[in-house]
């Protein structure tokens, strides 16, 4: 099982170096200057020069990404802002402590309502709940979360005034305040992936049910309780991997859901540098979120081998 966890972790580590690369790269194939969002349209070419020199985008390619990624992996430095000229992480760590809180937030609802709703499904298979399920998960699936932002906004915010219309209540007004302040936010974030989860865990569990190790524990005498313990640990196993993938697009959608309701996270800071072509602000940004889903892909591997020890005995081989 060690060997297995050194293999996942070199594995991811060589991806994200190839693709903090492939950000890099594709970051300086942009044509123009940042020069001229800074300087403005009548920079002349000796501001330009002057502005490439300061900044060290007139030196090689390869020698600008040593530089960087150096100081992102020893001193957790990105670099400082083209248009600004201030330090890029403490701005980033700000904005993206916000977008962190609300996939938190919003993966905790996914999982609190999606897990459960899949067990109560599959094991009243046909009932009444059973066909709630599956006509919530048609809704979620089919509702783009951008838009049950808005009808959130204008039902629960505007028409009922139970919820702020935008923004986040600061923790320093009260911790309940500040997270049903995130209810909606995270609801809208999440609905797509409650309802996969929900699906999943009901097909899987279902699945595990009908099998011969199941019905040899049943007619053992065991307790259904400790039956359906049993077929968890294998139904498991797939919606852990869907959950790994969930968080990390959640940290994409949240880009969309920010704007809907207007929270100062990681994409206002995203959406900023990419119109101000804030280079080292974009490469920031996008090799967290990219770091972000890798690690949780790894965890999801190191999961499937708590859950099945004989899938990493056979991926070591």
């Amino acid at each position: 099982m060690t060997e297995f966890i050194l293999r996942r972790m070199v594995f991811s580590a060589v991806v994200l170096v190839v693709i903090s690369i492939l950000i890099f790269v594709m970051m300086r194939l942009i044509p123009g200057s940042p020069a001229v969002v800074a300087y403005g349209a009548d920079v002349t070419k000796e501001q330009i020069q002057e502005f490439e020199h300061n900044h060290g985008l007139d030196q090689p390619v390869p020698l600008q990404y040593l530089r960087w990624i150096s100081g992102v992996m020893l001193r957790g430095d990105f670099g400082k802002s083209f248009v600004t000229d201030r330090p890029i992480s403490p701005e980033v760590a700000h904005a993206f402590s916000v977008t962190l809180e609300l996939v938190v937030w919003g993966f905790g609802l996914t999982i609190g309502l999606a897990v459960p709703l899949g067990i109560i499904s599959a094991t009243r298979s046909g009932g009444l709940l059973d066909h709630v399920s599956r006509l919530f998960a048609v809704v979620g699936v089919s509702v783009p979360g951008f838009w049950l932002g808005l009808m959130l906004i204008v039902y629960g915010a505007v028409r009922l005034r139970w919820f702020p219309a935008g923004g986040i209540v600061p923790p320093s007004q009260g911790l309940f305040q500040h997270l049903w302040s995130l209810l909606l936010p995270a609801l809208s974030l999440g609905i797509y992936y409650m309802a996969i989860i929900s699906r999943m865990m009901r097909s899987t569990l279902l699945e595990a049910l009908s099998q011969d190790y199941v019905r040899t524990a049943r007619a053992m005498g065991l307790s259904p309780r400790r039956v359906l313990v049993y077929a968890l640990k294998n139904a498991l196993i797939p919606v852990v991997s869907v959950s790994a993938m969930a968080i990390g697009f959640m940290f994409g959608s949240a880009i969309v859901i920010e704007q809907v309701f207007d929270i100062g996270g990681i994409s206002h800071s995203l959406l900023s540098a990419i119109f101000q072509r804030d280079y080292n602000t974009v490469q920031a940004v996008v090799l967290i979120i990219t770091a972000i889903f890798v690690l949780s892909n790894m965890i999801a591997d190191i999961l499937y081998g708590c859950l099945n020890p004989k899938i990493s005995f056979v991926r070591q081989r």
